[in-house]
């Protein structure tokens, strides 16, 4: 069996999400979690002390809990051209880090995690939280619907890395 322990970043890189997940063969079993989100504190200054405060905390959250892949949400399209060009330097900055750190970063498009996990590119919000829900054996459907992201991206990064092993990485 598989362990694996995934530091998550979906559109929000000032929150962090850890995962310790292990790969059945039959399924998935969540073995810890953090309590949902670990906010790197109020991100009002300037953009570089923004980067800074990420990084900073990134590396803490790192050192504390040991990932070993870092799943993070590419960038969606975005009709604010200044906010996408901030998240992506966080994002950057997030990636390089934690490759620094020795992570595998694995990188999906909001519908590639949509595909995985539901089969269908385009799904809602209430279809990912249902599929993460019957996927994962939970009792309930995973509120809000952020943390059902969170577990897709999850669940992506681990299965993007059976079928690397089975077709070969690009």
């Amino acid at each position: 069996m598989n362990r694996h322990k995934i530091l998550l970043v979906d559109d929000d890189p000032s929150l962090l999400k850890l995962l310790s997940l292990r790969l059945r063969a039959n399924g998935f079993d969540i073995e810890t979690a953090s309590s949902g989100r670990q906010a790197l504190g109020k991100l009002s200054a300037s953009q570089p002390h923004r980067i800074h405060k990420i990084v900073t905390g990134l590396r803490e959250v790192i050192a504390e809990t040991h990932p070993t892949i870092l799943s993070i949400e590419d960038v969606f399209l975005s009709k604010n051209v200044k906010s996408a060009f901030k998240l992506g330097q966080i994002r950057g900055a997030v990636m390089a880090l934690a490759m620094d750190q020795g992570l595998e970063v694995r990188e999906f498009t909001p519908s590639q995690l949509k595909q995985a996990v539901t089969g269908y590119g385009q799904a809602d919000k209430g279809q990912v939280q249902y599929m993460m829900k019957t996927i994962l054996g939970l009792a309930e459907i995973p509120k809000p619907h952020d943390a059902a992201d969170a577990l897709a991206l999850a669940i992506s990064a681990i299965t993007h890395e059976g079928w690397n092993r089975k077709v070969g990485s690009p």
